[in-house]
């Protein structure tokens, strides 16, 4: 009946700048209104999420400190990473749904790709010769280039940058 009795930590396991981070800046001020009570921001970068993660998994189950999770860190690492740092099912209870962001392909405006079509075609031209960047290993940027890669059938190289505004 007293929850929250004092500030709430809303762990973004990502850097300051990209869509989870602005995502969880948005909705802080408001939750805080709402629950009479300061939310605090604390960016808990690195292994594409999974430390500010794992941080919550191993936190006190009071309420008082909460993951902004993604399909990465509860979809997508725990699978590929074995053993998995924390159990997404077991270790989380889900609060709600606050977004769905799309992956978007865009390409320097100076380049000669300027559609799916040239993009397709100079990496099959040149294979090995276009990088793609992603937020990290294994978050959906990521995977969404391997998925074209695959369709595809092309060879392009990933660069994985801590976050997503360290890559665009």
């Amino acid at each position: 009946a007293d929850y929250p009795d004092k500030p709430i930590r809303l762990i973004v396991p990502y850097p300051p700048g990209g869509t989870t981070d602005l995502l969880a800046r948005a909705i802080a001020p408001r939750l805080g209104e709402r629950l009479k009570q300061t939310v605090i921001i604390d960016n808990r970068a690195g292994a594409g999420g999974v430390i500010g993660a794992q941080m919550v998994a191993r936190a006190a189950p009071d309420g008082y400190t909460l993951v902004f999770a993604s399909i990465a860190t509860h979809g997508i690492l725990p699978v590929l990473q074995k053993p998995a740092p924390y159990d997404a099912v077991k270790d989380f209870a889900p609060i709600t749904l606050v977004a769905s962001t799309p992956n978007v392909l865009v390409a320097n405006v100076q380049t000669s790709i300027k559609s799916v079509a040239d993009l397709l075609a100079q990496a099959k031209a040149k294979p090995g010769s276009i990088n793609f960047g992603s937020t990290s290993l294994g978050g959906s940027p990521h995977m969404s280039g391997e998925l074209l890669k695959t369709l595809a059938g092309i060879d392009i190289v990933h660069v994985p940058y801590k976050g997503g505004a360290p890559m665009m």
